[in-house]
């Protein structure tokens, strides 16, 4: 049981579907830490998600950040806003879970990076919950072990079943190509230097110059090449796969085939409907690293350079959606 004299509290900025997930996660799953403050641009849903944790309101997100019943915060508000609030984590010296996209610019994650490196101290951590997925582990365990050998290429696959219509090519390279963004410096270790993406012919689900599907090609420094295919119209289910060519094999994640019937002569299981089914065991394990790190006053996972990179990718691969010419990732130095 926990107890709540020692237990982390944590503030959740921004209770949508992502964050009201992290709430329950933290509440029923996560072992010591509780919610104590809840914020919400719409305040009935602060005070749905709230009570639900046993939590209070605070209706200005930079007060819940600096509150005194605060060790903690989850940030799953909007991205345009991250910059502001987590230089404000910063400021207070809080460690913070900050739900992708770090900022929304290459410039302004790079002031936080600078910001974090004056303080001294590790307190930013970037969701980027498929590193704690146990397939992404076991995968990124095999190419280390060398396993299958040197790896040479990337396959991956990203496919939602549906999205608004004003969900952009732009909003998919910064709101899904992202995870392969990282993954791909995860899993292979080295940084990405240049974007090129490929327009096929659009879905007719798709809004007028909306290009879905999309491929995407990231060339890393050592000149491995990395293709995704990103579909998030798919009107099937959510579908993320990653399979790595090596020197000496091949490994594949994602074929969700965990459970497969025969029955009635036919065969066939289940694709999970969202990203949370699927992902849902990698978000808790992030959760409870995240919790027993920041008790300690730091962080267990991606950090404030994972998020500049990525962002940054994303940047050169909006640029790329735009314009269909290869671009170049440029990264500043690392403090």
């Amino acid at each position: 049981m926990s107890d709540t004299r020692t237990d982390l509290r944590v503030a959740v900025i921004g209770v949508g579907k992502m964050g009201a997930f992290h709430v329950d996660s933290l509440s029923r799953r996560t072992r010591g830490a509780r919610v104590t403050v809840v914020n919400d641009v719409d305040p009935d849903r602060a005070a749905e998600i709230a009570g639900q944790a046993g939590a209070r309101v605070e209706t200005d997100a930079f007060a819940a950040i600096s509150a005194d019943d605060v060790d903690a915060i989850v940030l799953a508000s909007p991205g345009f806003v991250h910059e502001k609030q987590v230089l404000a984590c910063l400021e207070a010296g809080k460690p913070v879970l900050c739900e992708k996209p770090l900022t929304m610019d290459e410039p302004t994650a790079y002031a936080v990076v600078q910001a974090e490196a004056e303080l001294g101290r590790s307190l930013i951590q970037v969701g980027f919950m498929r590193r704690f997925d146990t397939e992404y582990a076991g995968l990124r365990e095999l190419i280390a072990s060398g396993g299958i050998g040197s790896p040479l290429m990337m396959h991956c696959v990203h496919r939602n079943p549906a999205v608004p219509d004003f969900f952009t090519s732009e909003m998919a390279m910064a709101d899904s190509v992202v995870h392969e963004a990282d993954s791909t410096r995860f899993l292979l270790g080295e940084e990405v230097v240049a974007v090129s993406v490929l327009r096929p012919g659009a879905t007719a689900s798709a809004p007028a110059g909306t290009a879905d599907p999309m491929l995407v090609l990231f060339e890393t420094e050592s000149g491995r090449l990395v293709d995704i295919e990103s579909f998030v119209r798919t009107g099937v289910a959510y579908e993320v796969r990653t399979e790595v060519v090596g020197e000496h094999g091949m490994a594949t994640i994602g074929l969700d085939q965990n459970l497969l019937v025969r029955a009635a002569g036919r065969w066939g299981g289940e694709i999970a409907p969202n990203f949370v089914v699927r992902f849902g065991q990698a978000y808790d394990t992030q959760m409870q690293r995240w919790v027993d790190a920041a008790a300690r006053g730091t962080i267990d996972g991606p950090g404030v350079w994972d998020g500049y990179a990525a962002v940054a990718i994303c940047e050169a691969g909006v640029q790329a959606v735009r314009t269909g010419r290869r671009t170049e990732v440029t990264l500043g130095a690392r403090p």
